[in-house]
């Protein structure tokens, strides 16, 4: 498939299709949550990994966890710390999260606001993302439009000419991944951003 303009990513997210942009670690493939099980698909990924869901902002957010007021008070103060950012946060998942997205585990899900102007736009235009690296499951990330596009020949990628967006590139390393257990950060996953 062809690389897509902005409007055209956008479109293809709405209607339910995998597309994949620059983040500000490694590149993401995302879908609207309904059709994550086409993520699955295409990586070849098995079900007990999960995906995790982007957004624009933090508020965008908070509807798919849940918590008490004091939990949820300790959320926002981490992610007023470091989103947008490269940190993961694996929290309570409310019944708005597609099962799908969690098969494993549904009681939970991770959420992420990157700090990449391009993908921030992207998701302020489609809402929350179901989202995952942009490579076959257990290999590394793909780190270049055309790499994705050999990989993923039905899945739309930004074309490179987009506003310079992977020109913007990412670190190329992940996210951190901090899950909330027991009224503490667990490190799932050490990555760009130290706790």
């Amino acid at each position: 498939m062809p690389t897509a303009s902005l409007n055209e990513i956008v479109h293809a997210a709405l209607s339910g299709q995998v597309v994949s942009f620059p983040t500000d670690t490694v590149p993401a493939l995302a879908v609207s949550p309904p059709y994550s099980s086409l993520i699955f698909a295409a990586k070849k990924r098995t079900f007990d990994k999960p995906l995790i869901l982007m957004a624009a902002s933090a508020a965008d957010l908070w509807d798919y966890v849940k918590g008490n007021q004091e939990e949820r008070e300790i959320w926002q103060q981490m992610t007023e710390k470091h989103w947008p950012g490269s940190l993961t946060l694996v929290l309570p998942a409310s019944e708005k999260v597609p099962k799908v997205l969690n098969p494993k585990d549904p009681s939970t899900i991770g959420i992420r606001v990157p700090a990449h102007a391009i993908a921030r736009e992207i998701l302020g235009r489609t809402g929350v993302l179901a989202t995952t690296s942009a490579n076959l499951s257990g290999q590394e990330p793909l780190l270049t439009p055309s790499a994705i596009m050999t990989t993923f020949p039905s899945v739309t990628v930004l074309a490179p000419t987009e506003r310079q967006a992977w020109g913007i590139i990412n670190s190329g390393q992940p996210s951190t991944v901090a899950r909330w257990q027991c009224q503490r950060w667990d490190i799932l996953r050490q990555g760009a951003v130290f706790l």
